[in-house]
């Protein structure tokens, strides 16, 4: 089957498209980001790079910005630009703000607004995106359909070899056989609660987490979602709440998070080690007004079995390093959603 313009209009064309610019014709209340995970072979230096455009309230405040996060030394950089020196192609993920550049294949840094500048050049080799299928676009399932919603969700990479280098604070880091994630967000705010963890960096190369817990506002009031994705020997194991999957215990300390979530025919068990994260901005009615913490140095452990009968099958137990980890809001609320 052939979309075109002709059948369906641009709005909708672009839902199969999650990693393309989607706020063209959005004025306010409104915001788009996108995030590049990277960590140079060594795993002694891991870094966040966000670009995106904050459309708030208040046209004033309207600018594109460049978030980037130096895990090693525990620092966020927030670089701001006015909106016309923001671009984006409308036919594939092509951006540019400033003079830094990014793509699937390609991300080229120019940060140069006050204090020591980051400039990096680095090219991205065999990505794996979410599958993006004709009822099914995309990570977000067929809730990529869904108008209006408070945040749209896409993963364009759960894992990919990095060339390169980046250079910041003086400091020059070779990115040659590193490995990188990439995802994005786009809507009105991000969930008022949410729990989000990322993870390529196992025992063998290839094997990738990305998984995230978060309120959903749904006809005046709310439910749970989730949607987790395990790579192992190139196949992706999906629990989401879309297929059907149940998230069967959940629990949050102070110094780890639990998840166990189980689909018809297997369960993916998570024990996460909180470490301490940096402060980041994040968007709350298309303002970046709202903090979040994160962060690039925790571990995760997985243990992935299939149901048989009354037996299960071990399929692969692991710890990934290098973890982006993240918890907002309260447990309370998440778990209450899941009952909903």
């Amino acid at each position: 089957m052939i979309l075109s313009e002709t059948i369906l209009p641009y709005r909708m064309l672009n839902t199969w498209k999650p990693e393309i610019f989607h706020g063209r014709r959005k004025k306010k209340n409104f915001f788009e980001g996108w995030y590049f995970k990277i960590v140079d072979r060594s795993e002694k230096h891991a870094y966040a790079v966000i670009p995106g455009v904050s459309l708030p309230e208040n046209p004033s405040n309207s600018h594109a910005f460049v978030m980037f996060l130096d895990a090693r030394a525990q620092r966020m950089r927030y670089f701001r630009y006015p909106l016309n020196e923001f671009s984006a192609s409308d036919k594939k993920f092509e951006l540019t703000i400033g003079g830094s550049f990014f793509s699937l294949d390609e991300m080229r840094l120019n940060l140069m607004h006050g204090g020591d500048p980051v400039t990096a050049r680095m090219n991205f080799k065999d990505i794996y995106p979410w599958p993006v299928k004709l009822l099914s676009p995309g990570v977000m399932g067929w809730y990529a359909f869904v108008p209006r919603m408070e945040c749209y969700h896409g993963i364009l990479s759960m894992d990919h070899s990095i060339e390169g280098f980046i250079e910041a604070d003086g400091i020059r880091t070779d990115l040659k056989g590193g490995r990188g994630y990439i995802e994005k967000d786009w809507g009105t705010s991000m969930p008022s609660s949410w729990i989000w963890m990322q993870t390529n960096h196992f025992d063998q190369e290839g094997i990738s987490l990305s998984g995230s817990i978060a309120k959903i506002p749904w006809l005046g009031s709310y439910f749970t979602g989730y949607i987790f994705g395990f790579l192992y020997e190139k196949k992706l194991y999906r629990f989401t709440t879309y297929s059907g999957a149940k998230v069967t215990e959940l629990d949050v300390t102070r110094d780890n998070i639990h998840i166990r979530l189980e689909s018809k025919a297997y369960i993916l068990d998570i024990d996460a080690d909180r470490s301490e994260g940096v402060e980041l901005p994040a968007p709350r009615l298309g303002e970046m007004t709202a903090k979040v913490k994160e962060s690039l140095h925790s571990s995760i452990n997985v243990t992935l079995l299939r149901k048989k009968g009354s037996c299960m099958e071990h399929i692969y137990s692991g710890t990934g390093r290098n973890s982006g980890l993240e918890f907002v809001g309260e447990i309370a609320e998440l778990i209450k959603g899941l009952k909903k």
